[in-house]
């Protein structure tokens, strides 16, 4: 087996006696999760694990992620504490649960439970391939779960076992099914444009208007593990609309949101919509409201940004009160975000829309 590094970002230490470095001049004073251009974080992604059971190559190594030790992961407790954290002191509205696959955790359900008691009333949310949704989905709804976006690419067998190698397209499709039978709407479709899946891109929006789910293209990152990524082999926002305008009526209607990533059509008048997430064409950067955890309890503000700041040593230290480690979350938390960077990991003020600052890690180890 061949070793495959998590990376090295810059970690920063929160020490746990003030809860983070001081806070960089300027910062004005709110508990809002702003930055230095004016951008709040509203949007939290969450990882709680590094594994998988597929192995996309947009996203993983064949090998899988090298084992991250129980220990250093957050428990359901911890996870719980940092969603009452970001929800009542740091205006986040929304949460959602990643991986890796986060069904591989099999305390997913306590999880949910968890953010669920701390915060009653925030959405919760979660990124799934969806094998073995159908034989745990009435137990994560029990637990707090309110919607899915499962990631499917193909629904060409052959195609998704050569994009995920792993022929799973069936239990994929059940996981779907099981969805949308629990009610978990509306039940979104991730998929990750590229070249080998394009001609079947019309299919797949097929399958999503005849199931009732709302299915959203993205255009690939340079976030594979392997590091082939090239600006040459992307498949474009405009490439996309070709094949499905060939195949569909296609109506722009924008964005309901800014800073909402996916750009909507209405597909044959409606009243279904398909969207498309051009990250690298059509960079939204300037509008993300998103902030999110590492499953080894770092915050990351910015998908390209190695920075990252250590929330865990603050979740496990034994000196200070229940009202102290709460402040220091937020405090760390707050810095971390100040510090996040202008776009794609970069604060070059003139940075083009396909150019990325280099990560050291893949989307694998980072979370959706």
């Amino acid at each position: 087996m061949t070793a495959v590094s998590l990376g090295m970002p810059r970690l920063r230490s929160a020490a746990p006696g003030d809860g983070s470095p001081d806070l960089d001049p300027g910062r004005p004073t709110t508990d809002a999760l702003v930055d230095r251009y004016g951008r709040v974080a509203r949007d939290l992604r969450i990882s709680i694990t590094e594994k998988c059971s597929l192995r996309c190559t947009y996203c993983m190594p064949a090998e899988g992620l090298p084992a991250i030790p129980r220990e250093d992961l957050l428990t359901p407790d911890e996870i719980g504490r940092v969603v009452r954290v970001a929800v009542g002191r740091l205006g986040i509205t929304d949460v959602r649960f990643t991986g890796g696959e986060p069904l591989m955790r099999r305390d997913l359900a306590d999880i949910l439970h968890a953010a669920r008691a701390a915060a009653p009333d925030v959405s919760l949310s979660l990124t799934t391939n969806a094998i073995g949704l159908d034989k745990r989905v009435h137990e994560l709804v029990a637990a707090g779960l309110d919607r899915v976006n499962i990631s499917l690419d193909s629904v060409d067998r052959a195609d998704f076992a050569r994009l995920t190698r792993r022929d799973r397209l069936p239990d994929v499709l059940a996981g779907i099914r099981a969805a949308l039978a629990a009610g978990l709407a509306p039940v979104k479709l991730n998929a990750v444009l590229m070249p080998e899946t394009l001609a079947g891109a019309a299919d797949l929006l097929a399958f999503a208007v005849d199931h009732g789910c709302h299915l959203r293209f993205i255009e690939q990152m340079p976030l594979d593990a392997d590091g082939h990524w090239t600006r040459d082999d992307l498949v474009s926002a405009t490439d996309l609309l070709a094949v499905l305008g060939s195949r569909f009526d296609l109506l722009a209607v924008g964005r309901d949101d800014p800073s909402a990533p996916a750009e909507e059509w209405l597909v044959d008048g409606g009243p279904q919509t398909v969207g498309i997430i051009a990250s690298v064409t059509r960079s939204f950067c300037g509008a993300c409201d998103r902030t999110r955890l590492t499953a080894e309890g770092t915050v990351r503000s910015c998908l390209f940004g190695d920075d990252e700041t250590d929330l865990r040593a603050i979740l496990r230290s034994t000196d200070l009160t229940e009202d102290e480690r709460d402040d220091a979350l937020a405090r760390a938390w707050q810095g971390a975000m100040w510090r996040k960077p202008l776009a794609h990991g970069s604060d070059a003020p003139t940075l083009a829309a396909d150019a990325f600052a280099p990560t050291s890690r893949s989307m694998g180890a980072i979370g959706g």
